[in-house]
């Protein structure tokens, strides 16, 4: 064989150094194009590593720039995080699965909106890019709708958005909170799997999921208020936008400071 270039053969090298086991390559590495391995190769640095992406990429059908994406904001390290009860609110191996469908911290960079966004503000534009939301929240997923009406007595209550994952093959309310979270808001989020469970879960399906997300969150205090609860809840925060370094926070001018540019070239 001849006309491999000297980048390629050395990718080959860092290949076979990776993934010395033949029988692995033929299985799992070989489903995968070559640019995905590559990337692979030069993003990471751990066989584990390496071998979860693969893997992931492979269920989920990922193109390379999806997974230089969920490599660049540490899916693997984000993976079943969140707090949760489902060791004792769910049958292994649903509770295994549910928990690893969870993550923590989540990340809604792509929205374009400052930390200072209420949480209707977070849910408008969460359901504009949908597309995008679902990809973060992870495989499995199935939006089913927003401000979701629940009919309980005659009083009406909205769920701030409802999924369905069909893994799982249960509904999961999500509820957002723009501030820290507080036990009580589990109360609220507990009555809504009530609701669901009781109106629209078909027989076959699993007890409704619930999961609240938080800007902030203290630990053992979620970890609390979960304790002793029988539905399977989880909470996790999110992230609106990525901090930037301090030096480079300093250098970027306020917006009062580009608002009095404008208006003395508007002068």
């Amino acid at each position: 064989m001849k006309g491999f270039s000297p980048r390629n053969l050395k990718y080959m090298q860092a290949f076979a150094e990776a993934w010395p086991d033949g029988e692995f390559v033929q299985q799992a590495a070989a489903q995968l194009p070559w640019f995905h391995l590559c990337t692979l190769i030069d993003k990471l640095k751990t066989r584990a590593e390496r071998d979860w992406y693969l893997h992931q990429a492979i269920a989920h059908n990922w193109s390379r720039n999806i997974l230089v994406m969920q490599i660049e904001t540490r899916q693997l390290e984000r993976s079943g995080k969140a707090v949760t009860n489902f060791e004792l609110s769910l049958p292994k191996p649903q509770s295994d699965l549910a928990r690893e469908s969870l993550k923590d911290p989540y990340r809604f960079d792509f929205l374009g909106l400052t930390e200072e966004a209420q949480e209707r503000e977070i849910e408008n534009a969460l359901v504009r890019h949908v597309t995008d939301f679902l990809l973060e929240l992870g495989a499995g997923f199935a939006f089913v709708g927003r401000q979701v009406l629940l009919d309980v007595g005659g009083d009406e209550f909205f769920i701030d958005l409802l999924f369905y994952h069909l893994k799982l093959r249960c509904y999961v309310v999500i509820e957002l909170k723009a501030g820290k979270f507080k036990p009580e808001h589990l109360g609220q989020l507990s009555f809504y799997l009530t609701a669901v469970d009781a109106q629209m879960k078909h027989p076959q399906d699993g007890p409704t999921i619930g999961l609240l997300l938080c800007k902030s969150k203290n630990k053992v205090v979620a970890e609390y208020a979960l304790r002793g609860n029988p539905q399977p809840l989880g909470v996790a925060e999110y992230q609106l936008v990525d901090s930037l370094p301090i030096e480079l926070q300093i250098s970027l001018p306020s917006i009062e400071h580009i608002e009095r540019e404008l208006e003395a070239g508007d002068g």
